[in-house]
């Protein structure tokens, strides 16, 4: 199984933040939600380090579920792992009866399993079929995106979701090679970008390829959409005194996050009361000044970790009624 080559990012930096709200003692034992189980890194590490604790694990791929079933199977009943996306966590604690959490993760972006196994098409450093679907019972994959999508509705989504300068060049050879051949297999894609991109253009960034790929993953997977609703409800399932840490890796979801934390932290009275009124109090308290980045040690250890972006938050007080 592919554990080894699995390292968790920012792994301590996630269990310090989580940690005052998962070491109280209670009449019940703490819930820790892990709304992106992957290969269970970081589920098994909260397991570990907080021996009262109940896990709930979410993850779309059913694959990830079997492989991280096995590796939390030691921790017994103290581990419920559950077929949904994270937008899906209130329903998900519903069904299971569970009020409010204690703790909840996120380590957003695609897991190691998807991008080593070359048949998802998910990396666009080896062939592989252009699927990039995160749950492959369900949707429709990258191949159909770049085949079926009006230009126009292309440009958007490499400028929105890759934030990609040259999307309109790429767009125009996409629909002028579609039409002479559907594409079916992320090779051409990479190549096709190349060919297409001025020479400035290739030299900075790493692979000319990745914006448009993290574009197309973002788009098949609706991932912002998704997050958009994640995060709020996410806050809202945690307990007064509950934590939140989000890990995220590209400035798309980051934004999203802190405009969710900081509105959680905002007083949202209207100016000159001289008293501000419950209902008006800050529901959150941040926990990291801005992201916190991984440390170099860790970059050099796991490259994937280069990216992330870490913010946390407290839940302070309850919404008013």
């Amino acid at each position: 199984m592919s554990q080894t080559r699995h390292v968790p990012v920012m792994l301590q930096r996630c269990l310090d933040l989580l940690a005052p709200a998962l070491e109280a003692t209670g009449p019940q034992p703490p819930v820790v939600v892990d709304c992106t189980l992957g290969l269970g890194g970081h589920s098994e590490a909260l397991l570990a380090a907080f021996p009262a604790a109940r896990l709930v694990a979410l993850d779309r791929d059913k694959e990830a579920l079997r492989l991280s079933g096995e590796r939390l199977a030691p921790y017994g009943d103290r581990a419920t792992l559950v077929h949904a996306v994270y937008d899906e966590l209130p329903e998900v604690l519903g069904r299971l009866g569970v009020d409010k959490v204690q703790g909840v993760l996120f380590d957003l972006g695609v897991s190691s399993m998807q991008l080593d196994e070359a048949d998802r098409g998910f990396a666009y450093a080896q062939d592989a079929p252009l699927d990039m679907r995160m749950d492959q019972t369900t949707g429709i994959g990258a191949a159909e995106v770049l085949n079926t999508y009006p230009p126009g509705e292309l440009v958007r989504i490499l400028r929105a979701y890759g934030e990609e300068k040259q999307a309109k060049r790429i767009v125009s050879a996409v629909v002028r090679e579609r039409e002479r051949e559907p594409f079916s297999n992320s090779a051409r894609l990479v190549e096709l970008i190349r060919d297409s991109l001025p020479q400035a253009a290739k030299r900075t960034g790493g692979n000319p390829a990745k914006r448009t790929f993290q574009a197309l993953r973002i788009e098949v997977n609706g991932e912002l959409t998704v997050l958009e609703r994640a995060i709020p409800a996410a806050v809202q399932s945690l307990a007064v005194g509950g934590r939140i840490a989000v890990l995220s890796y590209h400035s798309l979801e980051d934004r999203l996050v802190k405009q969710v934390f900081a509105a959680g932290a905002a007083n949202t009275a209207p100016p000159g009361l001289p008293v501000v009124p419950e209902r008006y109090q800050p529901r959150l308290k941040l926990l990291t000044r801005g992201a916190e980045l991984p440390t170099e040690e860790e970059v050099a250890e796991n490259r994937r970790a280069a990216p992330a972006r870490l913010r946390g938050a407290q839940r302070i007080r309850e919404e008013e009624r």
